[in-house]
Order: structure tokens, then C-alpha cells, then sequence
């Protein structure tokens, strides 16, 4: 039996893609779990659900022992010991598309908020003033928008601000297909001293850590915006402060922390709390209805489709096959040590036990090997014993057709 084991409060198009499948022992937890909690929790579970607060450890994963696969409901990764999942032979899989929108629409919202001073202007009103005046306020369109991370959600807020009419420019550290009239710049300082807005889209990470420190925030356009809904590392908040507090910077909208809390009731630790210049979200970047819907049904598809088909394409840790209809009665899923004669091993061990191979596919990530083979007729528990048994196996079970 498969069991599911979901977490913080996944949307409930997940559950109806898996019931939808015939998977039907799903398990919901509404929050995140912790320390023995957790690892009672996961025992026993096939599969595992998480949002961004579940931290699946090397410790957490091995207390899961029958775990087949880990479904991420969000774009990060980081709460997940990636490496220990792919010794362990288990996907990880992600909803890297599924929230683009609603980032996007954010970014862009907080830039027109900012460049208006609404925050202040609301701030204003709420304590009794009726401040009128344009002085510092500012039209979106025709002003330029600088993109650092042109990917799935940035090149989306490029599309989105151009019809705002607003100049768009970006930075990548790969070359990127500008999309409309977006032109990409090399120079990080160059581009910096162009934007009037400049709005974070990078992953988490040491490449991208205090990305924008105290020398790329005085690089910045006196006088402009910086907005973070990437990671919270990418920014030094205190060198942020500074340039808010000096006036370099006119405002800033922040969505994700370095340390952010952990529940709701638990205050954010920060110096830009009371600024009437700064927007502070908390890590909503991607926490519309639409999105969580999406995000559910993206990655329990993905789910089901390695369940049913042994489909890897999309994993973020795991050697990627795409999906295939079987062309025989059994299909093998097999997870190898990626060693030299191991696939001849593999075929050997087939043949010794009269399986006969209708097709084979196979690809290789780092220290592990991933073959689906399709064989005639049906595969005997002995069988299945001898594969698990053999020293280059890192896991394998079959799939009835």
C-alpha cells in the first residue's frame, strides 16, 4: 500500500490529483513537524508532501525507510538534504512554474506602490494628516525596471512591467532570451546605476549570498527602489537600512528574511520594522488561492506520474526520465551505483532469473545510475529479492502493467 504523508496545510487539488489516481491512504498534517514528532510522522510513509517549513534531514529521511519519493509544494528546495535523498534513490520534485504569476504581480505592485509613496501616504492618513503633496511621487511608466535573475518569474515581472509601460533591463549570470523589448547587461554595477527599480529573482545559496551588500546597494541609482521575493540571504538588511536611513534609496519592499519566524504569533527580528518607506511581507511572494491550487496539482502529477510510470523528468536531485508508456507486463524501476559493469551486472542478473527485456532506458547523476527496464510477463517476490540484493542496488521495485 501506498501512503501519503502531506504537510502545512497542502492545497486540497493535491489530494483529489492522488485520489483521482487510486491513491487513497493520505495523511495530512496541518503544520509543520519537528524533532520526534517528525520522525514518527514519517514512518511508514511512501511519499512525503512539504511546503517551506518541513526540514528533511538526512536523519529525517533515513527514519523513513520505505520512502519512494519527496514532493516539495513550493519552488525551494533547501529544507530537503537533497544529496542524502539521491543516495537514498528517492526524487525530490518541485513546482519551479506554478507561482510565477502571482510573484510576479506582487513585484510589480509593490514597484508602482513605492514609486507613488503609498506606503507612507496610507501611514500618513492612518495617523490623521492629509498630505497631498507629489513631491517624490512617481508614474511607473517610462521608468526603468532592473531584473537581476531573468528566469521563470523575473522575465514574467519583465513581461508584466512592460505593459506598464516601463523600460526593462536585466542581469543574469547565464545568457537569457529577452522577452518583448527586455535588453540584458553584462556589467552588474553598470546596470545597478540604470534602474530606477531593482527587484531580486536569484536562488538561495553561497553564489547569491549578500548578493546586494553595502558596495552594490551604493551602486544603486540614488533615489531607487530595491524589492526581494527571491531568498533572504540575497540582501544584508543592515546595509539596506543604512542606505533607507541616508536617503540613498527611496524605498524598499521585502518579502523573504534571513531569519524569518516561525509561526504566527512569533514577531520578525528586524531593522526595517517601522519605515514608512518600506513594504515587509511575510514570505507571501507566492500565497495566492490560484497559485497554491496550481502548485498542489503540478507536483502531485508529477508525483503520481513516477508512482505509476517511474517518471524522473523534473526532479531536482535524480537522474530525469521522461515518461513512457510500458511495452511489456512488468516494469522495473532500478536505482544502481553508478560504477563501472553496472548495467552489465543488471542485465546479467535479468537473464539468470529468465526475464526477458522488451526495452531498457537508463541515465546517470553523480554516484547514482537510474534504469527503467520493461520485461515480459510477471516478476516473482524471489525475483525481486535477488535485485535488491545484489551490492550495486541502491533500490528497486516493480510496476504491474
Amino acid at each position: 500500500m501506498t501512503r501519503i504523508v502531506l504537510f502545512e496545510n497542502i492545497h486540497p487539488s493535491a489530494r483529489e490529483v492522488f485520489t483521482a489516481a487510486g491513491f487513497t491512504d493520505i495523511v495530512t498534517h496541518a503544520g509543520a513537524l519537528a524533532g520526534t514528532e517528525l520522525l514518527d510522522a514519517v514512518r511508514g510513509a511512501s511519499v512525503l508532501g512539504i511546503r517551506s517549513r518541513t526540514q528533511l534531514t538526512s536523519q529525517v529521511l533515513s527514519a523513513a525507510s520505505e520512502l519512494k519519493t519527496v514532493g516539495c509544494f513550493c519552488i525551494g528546495t533547501n529544507q530537503v538534504d537533497l544529496d542524502h535523498a539521491l543516495e537514498m534513490g528517492v526524487p525530490v520534485f518541485n513546482a519551479p512554474f506554478s507561482n510565477t504569476r502571482s510573484v510576479a504581480e506582487l513585484v510589480l505592485g509593490e514597484a508602482i506602490l513605492l514609486l507613488r509613496r503609498i506606503p507612507e501616504k496610507n501611514m500618513r492618513v492612518h495617523e490623521g494628516f492629509w498630505d497631498k503633496s507629489a513631491q517624490g511621487a512617481y508614474e511607473a511608466r517610462g521608468k526603468t525596471l532592473g531584473i537581476i535573475g531573468y528566469g521563470n518569474i523575473g522575465s514574467q515581472v519583465g513581461t508584466l512591467a512592460e505593459a506598464a509601460g516601463m523600460r526593462v533591463i536585466f542581469h543574469d549570470i547565464e545568457a537569457k532570451l529577452p522577452l518583448g523589448n527586455a535588453k540584458a547587461t553584462a556589467s552588474l554595477k553598470k546596470f545597478l546605476g540604470q534602474a530606477d527599480v531593482v527587484t531580486l529573482h536569484v536562488p538561495g545559496g553561497e553564489s547569491t549570498e549578500n548578493l546586494m551588500n553595502a558596495e552594490a546597494i551604493q551602486a544603486m541609482k540614488p533615489g531607487s527602489i530595491l524589492i526581494n521575493a527571491s531568498r533572504g540571504t540575497v540582501v544584508d538588511i543592515s546595509a539596506l537600512h543604512a542606505a533607507l536611513e541616508s536617503g540613498h534609496l527611496s524605498g524598499a519592499a521585502i518579502d523573504v528574511f534571513p531569519t524569518e519566524p516561525k509561526s504566527v504569533n512569533e514577531p520578525l527580528d528586524s531593522p526595517l520594522r517601522g519605515q514608512p518607506n518600506v513594504l515587509l511581507t511575510p514570505h507571501i511572494g507566492g500565497s495566492t488561492q490560484e497559485s497554491q491550487e496550481n502548485i498542489g496539482r503540478e507536483v502531485a502529477e508529477k508525483l503520481v506520474t513516477f508512482l505509476k510510470l517511474g517518471a524522473t523528468k523534473g526532479s531536482v536531485n535524480f537522474p530525469e526520465l521522461s515518461a513512457r508508456d510500458p511495452e511489456g507486463a512488468t516494469r522495473i524501476l532500478h536505482v544502481h551505483r553508478n560504477v563501472p559493469g553496472a548495467m552489465g551486472t543488471l542485465t546479467s542478473l535479468m537473464a539468470e532469473n529468465n526475464l526477458n527485456i522488451i526495452s531498457q532506458r537508463l541515465q546517470t547523476r553523480g554516484a547514482i545510475g537510474y534504469v527503467v527496464t520493461d520485461v515480459e510477463g510477471p516478476v516473482s517476490d524471489s525475483v525481486m529479492e535477488a535485485l535488491k540484493a545484489n551490492p550495486i542496488t541502491v533500490r528497486c521495485e516493480q510496476i504491474a502493467v
